[in-house]
């Protein structure tokens, strides 16, 4: 079995948001913050860390927005924990380091560029507030990932009207096929 483990980006993922419909589905796990409004990059690093650590089943890590930049940070802080993680989803990463980033949070700089010790894919939108598509494509790069650009998606959040998102899930599914 494989768990699949939402890691939601700043405010939360909102009930209109695909991760807050996949938290629905079997396998799927949201992780939890204390904080959602001004987020401590070692808080939420170590809660990440903490379910991980918790879970007896594969992992794929699923992370919206500033969970992208957590799962970057929590990958270089906890490198013995990361091995045990089969792949990850990080979709629409935000840009920690653009003066468009809101105020509030603590930690997350600079934005992490090393290599993430497992298979991973970025998908980022061609007109997304929070990442310009080059800095995405950078991450991508930097990060050892697939790389996929949706056409006009902005942030893919709640606000994309996405619902369900079938055609993320095929990213899942990419991930747990080529960790089988």
């Amino acid at each position: 079995m494989t768990i699949k483990l939402l890691i939601p980006g700043l405010w939360n993922s909102k009930p209109e948001h695909w991760q807050s419909y996949w938290e629905k589905l079997p396998g799927f796990q949201r992780v939890n913050q204390r904080d959602w409004d001004t987020p401590r990059c070692e808080e939420w690093i170590a809660e990440l860390d903490r379910v991980v650590v918790s879970l007896h089943f594969d992992v794929i890590l699923v992370a919206h927005s500033l969970g992208c930049v957590t799962v970057a940070h929590w990958s270089r802080t906890y490198p013995d924990h990361a091995k045990r993680i089969k792949g990850a989803l990080l979709v629409a990463p935000s840009d920690v380091e653009a003066p468009s980033f809101p105020i509030g949070s603590t930690g997350f700089l600079p934005m992490p560029l090393e290599r993430l010790p497992f298979h991973s894919t970025v998908v980022c939108s061609s007109n997304d507030v929070w990442v310009r598509e080059e800095r995405a494509e950078l991450f991508a790069k930097s990060w050892g990932s697939d790389l996929s650009v949706i056409d006009k998606a902005g942030h893919i959040g709640d606000a994309s009207g996405l619902g369900m998102w079938p055609d993320g899930m095929k990213f899942v599914v990419q991930l747990e096929q080529a960790s089988a």
